[in-house]
């Protein structure tokens, strides 16, 4: 007899379970973005055959009579992963039901909880209802119905259905959500795959914003479908306000599409356009946008923006994988004009320079290959294009390659540098009466390589040892404009030339270790001596790649501190220094470096005059240099703060600092950077510059903070950007609201001030008002 009783118990369990997982997955997910690890035909739990099966309960009632089965208190059911509880369930063999009642519980393999009062299926799961659904997720969603209907295996209907997302529910189980989705009815067909909203409305705060007698969605399992996204609001003070109603276009598997229409009170009529294709091994996206400007008059007048009636651009991006270690691609933008994609700040393209590239890269466990071709687009009002016509276009290869094995015991590197130049213009200016030229107009060509050598020995005592020797060439091709009597140097005049450097160096550190019983800390002397020629051709070839030069702690201990290859540092130097770190049991950590460099013999680089003047006042022009140093401390309290500074050699005058205060606490976070540079008349820096910039967030209640930021210009006080905000983030909902203002010197700047909002659902979309995004403090 019990061997004959344990089939139907057996099919009553069964039943049960697929029937309230079956109810939990397809009530459980529609509105949600994510998709769930069982398919809608799926009308079964997923149970291994050999699954055991737990049961637990007061009373297990068997009528053979009647062909039921009853089991009652405290019901408990464990299989395949999933768990139940309920007061009481029945299962009418003749009549096919299955009947559960009492405050079921199913908890599901993969975490989501499903509640009734009441539930009532077929023993096929073609057709039931349950009565009080509810559903907790996962992933914090929550779903509740007055009832659930199952009808012909294929649609799920829940009545009188309430859908939000509260991720603080996790831990304040009190905690209400902002918003909710109410519908009279929410269909669910498993043939169509969509979920149909009927009578619903969208609810903030408790007060009904939006309502839709029908609405019909793809459910969960779909990836992608053609249809409107959220509209974007936005208002700029030359544009006027936007209305931005996006349209996506599901064309194929691996094709899609997204189209634009914008509204512009001020200007007209916007339209633009993403197309995407993706391939076995890369991606492809075509972009386009244009407009008729309705009223030029806005704009600064004899401006791009003033004078062009219709403007647009296409632009071009593209990766492809070769194989696991070869990559080529490409990223080009057209305009019809200089400024079109800054002016009506088009995503990715509002930039002040956009670098239009091709390129191919391979990568290597020991050496890397990189070939890429520039071409600079300047993006300005400028009637005249003169910025962008004075840009070079550049190919520059780059191929660095380490030895896999020691050589003599040390480390072999190998770098090349293959540099092409061209540009139509002359780029040139003049500051007290001294003429700087970034450019010339013509090419020229660059072969640059490299081989460098080191090892490393630890001496008795725990001196470290680290010799150094390196040799590299250049062949130089020049088909240049001679810069002309405004340059004071001996600027070269062949077609082509050669140079080289032969460096030996050795660098000696002594790390010292000191320990109290509270701290300990490490303080290593460093000292560098390079012994090598002067600078072949010293300021006499054109300079493209290494025009920028700040000598601080962070290059003290570099062999050659030029930031390119078109300088060479030449004649020999000592570099001496210390590097300390400290850390404290309390939680406090400090770390500095201090130290300066000598000239010791030959040419000083730093001091020979080029194209563009890039030693001058650098603080290495003199044989003996300027000290650098640095030095921060980190507070476990969430304080830090450090100082760079480069103080004159002689006097101890402050010719560069940078400061920096931070605080990051649970209400309070800012940040403090005051920026000093001396003049550098011979660098073209005619006037010293001191910049504050500030940013801090206060979070004045839960989920509430505002934010603001603020840069000052002290030497021409005024101030030159600043930016105030609000936001709501409880990880449900976010709502922000941004003001930001930019003044620039440049009177050509179309829109110096903006507001943006941002309003967030979570599992739903965003809206957006404009830009939002408001970096200083990363909110």
């Amino acid at each position: 007899m019990a061997a004959r009783d344990r089939d139907p118990i057996r099919r009553t369990k069964v039943a049960l379970l697929a029937g309230v997982a079956a109810f939990g997955l397809m009530t459980g997910t529609p509105l949600t973005v994510q998709a769930q690890s069982t398919t809608i035909d799926q009308l079964q739990p997923n149970i291994a055959p050999d699954a055991k099966m737990l049961l637990s309960a007061n009373e297990l009632v068997y009528n053979n009579d009647s062909g039921r089965v009853i089991v009652r208190g405290n019901v408990q059911i464990n299989y395949g992963g999933y768990q139940m509880v309920a007061e009481q369930v029945e299962y009418d063999q003749k009549g096919g039901r299955v009947i559960a009642t009492g405050k079921i519980e199913l908890i599901e393999p993969g975490g989501n909880r499903v509640y009734g009062d009441r539930m009532d299926l077929t023993d096929d799961f073609g057709n039931g209802f349950i009565e009080q659904l509810r559903i907790e997720t996962t992933d914090l969603t929550k779903l509740a119905a007055a009832s659930g209907e199952r009808i012909n295996g294929e649609e799920f209907v829940l009545n009188k259905a309430v859908y939000t997302a509260c991720t603080p529910c996790a831990t304040k189980p009190d905690h209400r959500s902002l918003w909710q989705i109410k519908a009279q009815r929410i269909v669910q067909n498993g043939r169509t795959r969509t979920v149909r909203l009927e009578n619903a409305r969208f609810e903030l705060f408790g007060q009904p914003l939006v309502y839709l007698p029908v609405l019909e969605l793809p459910d969960h399992t779909v990836k992608r479908k053609s249809g409107f996204l959220f509209p974007r609001v936005k208002y700029t003070q030359k544009l006027g306000a936007q209305l931005s109603v996006p349209y996506y276009w599901a064309i194929r598997p691996d094709m899609d599409a997204t189209l634009t229409a914008t509204g512009l009170t001020k200007q007209g009529f916007l339209l633009e356009g993403e197309f995407r294709q993706r391939f076995h091994n890369g991606q492809h996206t075509l972009s386009f946008a244009g407009i008729h400007q309705l009223d030029r008059s806005v704009f600064t007048p004899n401006t791009t923006d003033a004078v062009e009636l219709n403007r647009g651009m296409v632009a071009s991006k593209g990766r492809f994988e070769i194989n696991p270690r070869w990559t080529f691609g490409w990223d080009v933008l057209v305009q019809s004009d200089n400024n079109f994609a800054k002016t009506y700040e088009l995503s990715t393209f509002d930039g002040t320079t956009y670098t239009n590239q091709a390129y191919l890269t391979g990568l290597g466990s020991r050496n890397y290959f990189d070939l890429r071709g520039f071409y600079f687009d300047i993006q300005d009002a400028d009637l005249g294009s003169a910025r962008e016509k004075k840009q070079a276009i550049a190919q520059v290869l780059d191929y660095s390659y380490t030895a896999p094995k020691p050589v003599a015991g040390g480390e072999l590197n190998v770098d090349v540098n293959l540099t092409n130049v061209h540009r139509s213009g002359k780029d040139s200016f003049t500051v007290l009466g001294v003429e700087r030229f970034p450019g010339l107009e013509g090419s020229a060509h660059r072969l640059t390589s490299e081989a460098e050598w080191k090892r490393t020995f630890i001496v008795p005592g725990g001196l470290s040892l680290t010799p150094l020797l390196a040799a590299r060439g250049d062949l130089v091709g020049l088909n240049m404009d001679n810069p002309g009597p405004g340059y004071g140097g001996n600027y070269a005049t062949e077609d082509a030339v050669t140079r080289s450097m032969l460096t030996a160096g050795l660098e000696a550190r002594y790390p010292i270790l000191m320990a109290t019983e509270h701290s300990s800390h490490v303080l290593e002397p460093i000292v560098q001596v390079y012994a090598r020629p002067n600078e072949d051709f010293g300021g006499r070839l054109p300079n493209e790649d290494a025009q920028s030069f700040v000598f601080d702690a962070t290059n003290l201990f570099e062999r050659d501190k030029f930031s390119g290859f078109d300088r060479i540092e030449g004649g020999s130097r000592a570099n001496v220094g210390f590097r300390y770190t400290g850390n404290f049991d309390n939680g406090y950590s400090l770390r500095g470096i201090f130290g300066q460099s000598y000239h010791l013999g030959g040419v000083n680089s730093f001091a020979t005059d080029d194209l563009v003047k890039v030693g001058a006042n650098s603080g290495l022009e003199t044989d003996v240099s300027d000290f650098v140093g640095m030095i921060g401390i980190d507070a476990p309290t969430g304080v830090t703060a450090s100082l760079s500074a480069r103080l004159d050699e002689k006097t101890l005058d402050l010719n560069r600092a940078d400061a920096t205060l931070g605080y990051e606490g649970i209400y309070w976070q800012s940040l403090i950077t005051y920026t000093s540079i001396a003049a550098q008349p011979l660098y073209g820096e005619i006037v010293d510059r001191d910049e504050v910039q500030t940013a801090a967030a206060y979070r004045f209640a839960d989920y509430w903070s505002v934010f603001g930021s603020l840069t000052y210009d002290i030497n021409n006080e005024v101030i030159s950007r600043n930016g105030l905000g609000i936001t709501y983030d409880d990880q449900d909902t976010l709502f922000s609201i941004v003001y930001k203002r930019e003044r620039d010197k440049n009177s050509t700047v179309a829109n110096d001030w903006s507001i943006g909002a941002r309003i967030s659902f979570r599992t739903l979309g965003d809206i957006n008002v404009g830009d939002a995004k408001f970096d200083d403090l990363n909110n």
